[in-house]
């Protein structure tokens, strides 16, 4: 759609350390912009029930965004393992673009659970905080995909569908009827965040937000990536079962396993 926000030319004196033109890209503004969303709710909730200073959110949510970038660059190997692993430069290029969300996911909760551990905080309290905090972050970048035309559907001629037809969107074919498999995503994760916000009180057992977050988005993943058309992203099976789809259902029988495990222990108690 609008891969591109907006250029300015830089002044005359910048030109020495800065280049003629700068670009703000729409996938790394919205980006930007759920961390900053995600930073403030977390900061309140982390301070409002357990009165974790700002300074450790800070470091929290430092460490998220390192490891979530790590794990997202990464994971691309994935669709092109010959290509990224005979030029790992190419990790490097288009960083306002091109990150595997199961990939930051997968490095970025061992990060946090070990960040929780070492500064002493309660680990299932504080996953549930970071289920909206990660839904928080994700919506904005589906809508960052959107803008920049990645993740994007196959054609479809439909009431829903939309026409990507700027050069530089990543959708392909331009000019063309396509699923928006963005908003699809978009809107799966609206509607999880809501479900969580509304049982937030009511909940059974500490960690219960955080382990349904990871259980309805698997499910809603499985399904969307029927209608994806960017087929780069590798399939474990060929034209069959996407690498997502894989990792969906790996997500969806561990959360399932600690879901039972956790509610039972709860019962218990």
């Amino acid at each position: 759609m609008h891969p591109i926000l907006f250029e300015f030319k830089t002044p005359g004196f910048f030109n020495s350390f800065l280049p003629d033109t700068i670009t703000v890209y729409s996938y790394g503004t919205m980006i930007a912009l759920g961390a900053l969303m995600g930073f403030i709710y977390t900061g309140w909730q982390a301070r409002k029930q357990f009165n974790v200073p700002f300074d450790t959110t800070n470091e929290l949510i430092l460490t998220i965004l390192i490891s979530a970038i790590m794990g997202g660059k990464l994971f691309i190997i994935f669709e092109d393992p010959a290509k990224y692993l005979n030029h790992p430069a190419e990790l490097l290029n288009n960083f306002n673009q091109g990150f595997v969300f199961y990939g930051s996911l997968l490095f970025a909760v061992p990060a946090m659970l070990l960040f929780f551990k070492l500064k002493k905080l309660p680990i299932l309290p504080m996953l549930d905080i970071m289920a909206i905090t990660t839904l928080i972050v994700h919506g904005t970048g589906r809508i960052g995909c959107f803008l920049a035309g990645c993740c994007y559907g196959i054609p479809y001629d439909g009431f829903l569908s939309v026409v990507f037809r700027d050069p530089f969107c990543q959708a392909r074919p331009l000019n063309t009827p396509l699923h928006p498999t963005q908003l699809y995503s978009f809107f799966l994760i609206l509607g999880i965040m809501i479900f969580l916000l509304v049982i937030k009180n009511r909940k059974s057992f500490a960690g219960q937000l955080f382990l349904l977050y990871l259980i309805l988005y698997s499910v809603g993943r499985t399904w969307i990536e029927i209608f994806r058309g960017d087929l780069s992203r590798g399939y474990v099976i060929d034209h069959l079962i996407s690498n997502s789809q894989f990792i969906s259902m790996m997500v969806f029988i561990i959360s399932i396993y600690f879901y039972f495990k956790l509610r039972k222990a709860s019962m218990k108690s």
